[in-house]
């Protein structure tokens, strides 16, 4: 026996490797594809597939343990990339589809749909991989107990994992099975007692001590590959701030906050932030708009303009407001959950690019240099459909006025327009968002109004006497479901994680909960 390794943990690891080592067996036929015309628009997006996509509830976890079948749940929303990526590379792939229909129960969920389900599987994936995203691709056993995830796959890899995991599953269900189901641990209570004082200031300076591992004091925000806006924690940082004082803390919050107002993560014509940059300098967005972090970035940089006396970073919360005012928000009240990366044409980014040509023709001789010099228009563009506007230079005040003047004529070419909407109308990121009207709008009449009509339609449309109706999409149907606190929790041991994994992106582990994903059948 390994040393270290208890028989019963020895077990677990054996049982988990039996997923990846027999033939491809034969199976039941598949259903048909139900999600045409979903109200959903992400779930709709999939509805011409080749998959025979089920959605998440009752009546597909009794198919599956009718034909015992492992369940494929995909989890993913209307404005992922790589969600379409893999929609385009494998699930619209004859070969890899058919698959699927064979030997498995394919389930797509939008995750903003049944949020509590994409947490407990994002816990039981950010557990086993140490990373976590979508698409999340979940093997689920008919019990409703994950056994396998993976993100992202490439098409001839995840057509040889189909076609292991089916034969494996066809040759050990049982074993697997139960491995499954022993692994996850009993759910946790939840706490309800305060900690105590010293336990707080514990916990805070491990907090602090964890900020500035992963902080980057070069270039701001979090970590040295991607850079996401992380608005939670920048608001958390700023109240600390606000009691401390901290010189150090201060300028990192200044430096992040300029970086992600200044260079690619901002939408510098239309207003509102993209969902994060590829790379660490913040300079080549995803082009996705999300509502929740436009509606949390808002309030930050309200507070930081007062916390920082940057009277700037009040302009960029009144854009991003005014963002979600004119792009997001649904004609019957609301607002919309994302924009889309693509535009119309299927170019990724394509509304937010612009050709030297089309600058040229827009602004004057004089505009143009302006901006040719703020935006390194000379330097090679970085995208196929042209330049993203950024600011690369410092500018003075009657620059700066003038470089806004050269926005407003571009936002004047109505581009925001070719963007596809998830049009969603999410009740809990409209509180969000009404957050946000509250806190970063004080002052300004417009923003205060837009708070009020939310107010309106969210007590008028949004809660009725069965409770909260969590998602509304105009013109395509209601879903309603109550709201509810509902959590899992896994645990990953040291030396199990280490003799779980395997070459490439998935790993096997415990699953995500005692009870396994039965609660947070819709």
């Amino acid at each position: 026996m390994p040393s270290g390794l208890s028989l019963p943990r020895l077990v677990q690891v054996m049982s988990f490797a039996l997923l990846l080592a027999a033939p491809v067996a034969s199976a039941a036929a598949p259903a048909a594809n139900v999600l045409i015309g979903h109200a959903s628009p992400y779930l709709a997006l999939h509805g011409r597939d080749p998959v025979a996509w089920q959605e998440w509830n009752a009546e597909t976890l009794a198919r599956a343990k009718r034909e015992n079948k492992l369940l494929f749940v995909s989890v993913g929303y209307f404005s992922c990339h790589w969600c379409h990526v893999m929609q385009r590379e494998s699930y619209q792939d004859a070969a890899i589809a058919a698959l699927l229909n064979r030997h498995f129960i394919p389930v797509k969920v939008d995750r903003e749909l049944n949020g509590a389900l994409d947490a407990a599987l994002i816990e039981f994936v950010d557990r086993l991989q140490g990373v976590s995203g979508w698409p999340l691709n979940a093997f689920v056993t008919p019990e409703g107990y994950p056994a396998y995830a993976v993100l992202y796959e490439p098409p001839a890899e995840f057509k040889a994992l189909l076609e292991r995991l089916a034969g494996n599953w066809r040759s050990h269900p049982d074993k697997i099975r139960a491995t499954a189901r022993e692994a996850a641990p009993a759910p946790q209570p939840a706490r309800a007692q305060a900690p105590t004082p010293e336990l707080a200031k514990e916990r805070e300076r491990a907090y602090l001590a964890a900020i500035w591992r992963h902080a980057d004091t070069l270039q701001g925000g979090f970590s040295r590959v991607s850079k996401f806006p992380m608005a939670p924690h920048l608001a958390r940082l700023l109240e600390l701030y606000a009691r401390d004082r901290d010189p150090r803390l201060g300028e990192f919050l200044t430096l992040t906050l300029d970086q992600m107002a200044r260079r690619g993560l901002r939408d510098h014509v239309h207003g509102g932030f993209f969902r994060y940059t590829v790379d660490p300098d913040w300079h080549i967005p995803h082009f996705e708009k999300m509502l929740a972090d436009n509606a949390q970035l808002a309030p930050v940089y309200a507070r930081a303009a007062e916390l920082l006396h940057r009277p700037d970073y009040r302009r960029v919360a009144e854009q991003t407001l005014d963002f979600l005012r004119e792009t997001l928000a649904a004609p019957g009240g609301g607002y919309h959950t994302a924009t889309s990366a693509l535009d119309r044409q299927g170019r990724e980014g394509g509304a937010y690019l612009w050709s030297l040509t089309e600058l040229k023709q827009r602004l004057s001789p004089a505009d143009y240099a302006l901006a040719a010099r703020a935006w390194k228009l000379e330097r090679p563009a970085d995208f196929a459909e042209g330049h993203l506007p950024l600011e690369w230079i410092e500018l003075d005040p009657a620059e700066r006025e003038r470089l806004r003047k050269i926005l407003g004529t571009l936002k004047t070419a109505g581009r925001q327009g070719q963007v596809p909407v998830d049009t969603k109308v999410n009740a809990g990121l409209n509180g969000l968002a009404l957050s946000a009207f509250v806190r970063a709008g004080k002052g300004v009449p417009r923003h205060q109004q837009a708070a009020r009509e939310l107010v309106a339609f969210l007590s008028g449309h949004m809660l009725t006497r069965d409770g909260l109706v969590k998602t509304r999409r105009r013109r395509a149907g209601v879903h309603r479901r109550r709201t509810g606190r509902l959590r899992l929790r896994c645990r990953r041991p040291r030396r199990l994680r280490r003799r779980l994994r395997r070459p490439g992106r998935g790993r096997f582990g415990p699953a995500a909960g005692g009870t396994g994903l039965a609660p947070f059948l819709r």
